[in-house]
């Protein structure tokens, strides 16, 4: 295997392929550049829909219309959804940290189609700008929730035509980025970097690719028909035309529950790959993790009907539906129950990737039990509605992809900068949002029992306390979320600089790759030797 053991120079930094400014990035085919500009595009959407979510927030610190009103407020929660679930979330930790690492991961020197991926990239910035376009023309901003239910979708006058087309070429980056990894992972691995020896954070990659080319094609399918039914009335979805507003939602969440876990699969594959490194042991269970990856995309595929225990389905489908559900839940288990194991007498080391990888397992296991609750028939017809599934899906999208995505921007950044940020602000950082988004989601969940709907701009005074306590709860998430990419961002611009492998991680991007990365990401091809956990055979010292 290459052993690189000192920083070299600027890396990839150094060449531009013969262009500059910036031309060097946006024509760029070199998988680190194209996973950096995903990374920022992506971080500065996620502040956009943080602020959405503030604003949503003011709205309801109290009774009555306070600022926004119902239309506004429509608009704006639609629009916090499409960008934290098309712009950030389903992106965020694949398409960002799965094109800078994978491929180093596995020992290519870039992806299979170095095009393809920088098309991929396009179309996401394509569909974002579009997404912004629909604001300001025709009749506005779509108020119709992420969504897009019909029959509300085809009949508003707001301009839910061109949100939906947006969305339609942001599955096409899916798709594209998908096909890509499928490829890479099966024919650029390096000698000896068997399936077994792949690491986890690749094996969820991989399982996520297959869930993003099969599924993302019927969600394209079905806002291509709200399209159609907008601009030329084909009637599928109007029942006065024969049509079925019911199969709509079938349509959608056959690609839209897959979607949850596209979100939810990489940010597994990050804690898998952080915990071992930080407790100082190699993971417990590695086979049984890497299959429940793939286990849980293709049982997840299945599970879409339980969005729609409420819509008359019969009492067949919404038993098989909640059997799958529950049957759903135990490769996730099983991640668990194996963080935990790998945990259990390591000698852990509480640095901040650590931390948000611990966080992590806690808020994705309070929004799986949730889900859990939601699953069951019986008690979903009391909560579905209710604010108690915002407050179970942001732990689990929020609590879980989010922070893991967090995880893994302290993890991997400042390899790829050459630099690193304060430690001890990073801890206050996650401090403050670790309270402030429990005591933000934790009331919503409180209130959605109480019977509080979702999707209300206004509410009767019983909820006011709790209400009131979410929405300072979300300040102070929000100073925490300010004061996290603050510290990261000045440290990966003016910080100390970082060594070659101050985690001491075993797998190639740790043991076999400059600081930052060479251009071809190595000097000659590396040849495998051990797991991407075992550390002993890597030569990383305990103490690294």
């Amino acid at each position: 295997m290459s052993d690189v053991t000192a920083t070299s120079g600027r890396g990839f930094w150094d060449n531009s392929g013969g262009r500059s400014g910036l031309a060097a990035w946006i024509f760029s085919t070199d998988h680190k550049r194209i996973g950096l500009m995903y990374f920022w595009s992506i971080v500065i959407f996620f502040l956009v829909g943080v602020m959405l979510g503030l604003l949503i927030r003011l709205e309801l610190i109290a009774p009555g219309v306070n600022f926004l009103g119902a239309q506004r407020y429509n608009a704006t929660f639609t629009l916090h959804g499409v960008i934290m679930i098309f712009l950030f979330i389903i992106p965020g930790v694949p398409a960002a940290f799965g094109n800078l690492v994978m491929p180093i991961q596995i020992g290519a020197e870039d992806v299979a189609f170095p095009r393809l991926n920088l098309a991929s990239f396009w179309f996401y910035a394509i569909g974002a700008t579009l997404a912004l376009v629909s604001l300001f023309t025709a009749g506005g901003a779509p108020d119709t929730g992420w969504t897009f239910y019909v029959p509300f979708s085809t009949r508003t006058t707001t301009n839910v035509s061109l949100a939906v087309f947006a969305v339609f070429i942001l599955g096409f980056s899916g798709i594209l980025t998908g096909m890509n990894f499928l490829t890479t992972v099966h024919r650029l691995r390096a000698p000896g970097m068997t399936w077994t020896r792949l690491p986890l954070f690749t094996w969820s990659l991989y399982a996520t690719a297959w869930v993003q080319v099969l599924a993302t094609p019927v969600l394209a399918i079905t806002l291509v028909l709200i399209m159609a039914e907008r601009l030329v009335g084909t009637g599928l979805f109007d029942p006065a035309s024969g049509g079925d507003p019911i199969m709509y939602q079938h349509l959608f969440w056959i690609y839209s529950h897959p979607a949850v876990y596209i979100m939810i699969l990489p940010a597994m594959g990050v804690i898998s790959d952080i915990i071992p490194v930080f407790a100082r042991k190699p993971v417990f269970g590695y086979k049984a993790i890497a299959i429940s990856s793939i286990a849980i995309a293709a049982a997840g595929s299945l599970v879409w009907g339980h969005h729609m225990f409420t819509s008359g389905m019969s009492d067949m489908a919404v038993l098989v539906f909640s059997l799958l559900t529950f049957i759903v839940a135990i490769p996730s288990a099983i991640k668990v129950f194996n963080w935990v194991s790998t945990l259990y007498k390591g000698s852990i080391r509480l640095d901040p990737p650590m931390v948000y990888a611990l966080s992590f397992v806690l808020l994705f296991s309070i929004g799986g039990l949730g889900g859990l609750i939601l699953g069951a028939p019986g008690t979903d017809v009391h909560v579905h509605d209710t604010y108690f599934v915002v407050g179970h899906f942001h732990y689990v999208m929020f609590g879980g992809t989010g922070f893991a995505f967090f995880a893994a921007m302290h993890y991997w950044l400042p390899k790829y900068y050459g630099r690193t940020y304060n430690k001890k602000v990073a801890l206050w950082a996650w401090g403050l949002m670790f309270i402030g988004f429990n005591f933000l989601y934790m009331p919503m969940q409180i209130l959605g029992m109480q019977g509080m709907p979702r999707r209300y701009y206004d509410y009767v005074p019983k909820f006011a306390d709790l209400n009131l306590l979410a929405t300072i709860s979300s300040w102070v998430l929000a100073a925490g979320l300010l004061l996290m990419f603050a510290n990261v961002f000045y440290g990966l611009f003016r910080g100390k600089p970082f060594g070659t492998n101050p985690w001491g991680g075993a797998s190639l991007e740790w043991t076999a790759t400059a600081t930052p990365p060479l251009l071809e990401n190595f000097t000659e091809e590396p040849i495998v030797t051990h797991g991407p956990y075992d550390f002993k055979q890597a030569g990383v010292r305990a103490d690294d």
